[in-house]
């Protein structure tokens, strides 16, 4: 049994660490994550509250990497960081209310349609472009939103925050992955004081899962920085892409499954 838990202690760091990797650059760390870890047999709420806490982790080491560059100011943006914090806790709190197949169903569609605007959309890169939206109101509005879905769902919540970064506060990819990460940070925090209190959460393979998400990050950021627009728009896409496969054959596989007993039940 010991043999058994200190190789699923090293599988999981290692899935953290390229799960830090890809997720400090395009997002979409969650859903390698939480598969790996439902394989492994950890328990699906456990598997959920842990993701938190290690996810912290990889998003704080993407965010002071970025910081350090100056890609993202702390201080000025500390206030957006509280409400993504707010809606994540708020999500959190209401996921037992929201049906998750109604998620399941729309997202898939949603990371498409994100997939395709970053694929095709002319003249995208570290330049800032015009700002539709005063960053006053972009924080009390589009930030809480982002953090209460990440609260509730997850998977997908950088690609929306970039999106809206993007898209509506007119930053360049680099600037929008930057303050991306400083956002995850807040909303997965919201989460895991939700998660901390329900007891849901494996704090050693938490902490193991943590380190490797810190050093994947680290990689990560500075392939990034050193590559902004370049690696940053392929990876999104590829991302997105990647999430919207793995939620509809999740939605396949859960569709047989309830037709398979159905059939049983008839005959």
């Amino acid at each position: 049994m010991h043999d058994v838990a200190l190789q699923l202690f090293v599988i999981l760091f290692l899935v953290a660490i390229f799960a830090g990797f890809v997720d400090s650059i395009a997002g979409g760390g969650g859903l390698i994550v939480i598969p790996a870890m439902l394989i492994l047999g950890v328990p699906p709420l456990e598997a959920l509250g842990t993701n938190k806490l290690q996810a912290q982790f990889g998003s704080a080491s993407a965010t002071i990497a970025y910081a350090r560059r100056g890609h993202v100011d702390l201080k000025k943006q500390f206030p957006m960081a509280m409400m993504a914090l707010l809606g994540g806790i708020f999500g959190a709190l209401t996921a037992s209310f929201v049906p998750p197949d109604v998620l399941r169903a729309i997202m898939p569609f949603l990371l498409i349609a994100i997939a395709l605007y970053f694929a095709f959309k002319p003249n995208l890169s570290d330049l800032d472009s015009h700002q539709r939206v005063r960053p006053f109101v972009f924080g009390l509005t589009v930030v809480p939103l982002v953090g209460f879905y990440d609260g509730i769902f997850g998977p997908g919540a950088g690609s929306f925050y970039m999106l809206a970064f993007v898209g509506l506060a007119g930053f360049g990819m680099l600037k929008a992955t930057a303050h991306t990460k400083l956002l995850n940070l807040g909303s997965n925090f919201g989460g895991f004081l939700v998660f901390t209190l329900s007891g849901a959460i494996l704090w050693k393979l938490g902490l193991v899962m943590g380190l490797g998400q810190f050093l994947g990050a680290q990689m990560g950021s500075r392939l990034a920085m050193n590559n902004g627009a370049k690696i940053i728009r392929p990876l999104l896409v590829i991302s997105c892409l990647a999430m919207a496969t793995k939620l509809l054959l999740d939605a396949g596989a859960a569709s047989a499954v309830g037709s398979f007993f159905v059939s049983l039940a008839g005959g």
